[in-house]
């Protein structure tokens, strides 16, 4: 294994574990559980899937997202990447829909992260030097960024499920409250 690609995927397993203990015990309500009145969530369409909100801007007043959005994102972004970069690159964002139930939603994300250290096993530190394999979520950068980005995210989401997890849980004993 070359020293680029042992980083990525020493990082990339220590992402994984965060994200696994936070959709170990996942529940659907728990995803469609909406923390404010406002922010990006789940609707379900005519064709029986989920399709998700698209933010127009990145300001925080549209509100936080809802569990269930933010695992459709990160299904979203993992998709697009695995196309992009060894796939037909013919994805599209409105093609991306939420499963439907916790328990869908991570076999989803275990079948993407399974993918994606597949793909990551088989390459050397030339592929992650190159732009070859760079075509999303940017251009024109070494494949190495792609994947150091890509495990930024799956933190950052996982990170996002925890605090959610954690806000759900107290839902009811919230007293809105300083302290």
């Amino acid at each position: 294994m070359g020293e680029a690609r042992e980083y990525l995927v020493r990082q990339l397993d220590t992402a994984w574990q965060l994200t696994s203990y936070h959709l170990d015990g996942l529940t659907t309500e728990e995803c469609l559980w909406r923390p404010a009145a406002v922010g990006l969530h789940l609707w379900p369409g005519e064709d029986g899937g989920w399709r998700a909100d698209w933010p127009d801007r990145e300001d925080y007043d549209i509100g936080p997202p809802s569990i269930g959005w933010i695992t459709w994102h990160m299904g979203f972004w993992w998709s697009m990447v695995i196309d992009h970069s060894f796939g037909a690159r013919t994805l599209t964002r409105e093609q991306i829909l939420w499963p439907g139930t916790a328990e869908d939603v991570r076999s989803w994300i275990e079948r993407l992260h399974a993918e994606w250290r597949s793909a990551l096993d088989q390459l050397r530190d030339a592929e992650l030097q190159s732009t070859d394999l760079t075509h999303w979520p940017f251009t024109q950068r070494p494949f190495g960024h792609v994947v150091a980005w890509a495990n930024v995210e799956l933190t950052k989401n996982a990170a996002e499920i925890g605090y959610a997890r954690f806000l759900y849980a107290v839902r009811s004993t919230s007293s809105g409250t300083d302290h």
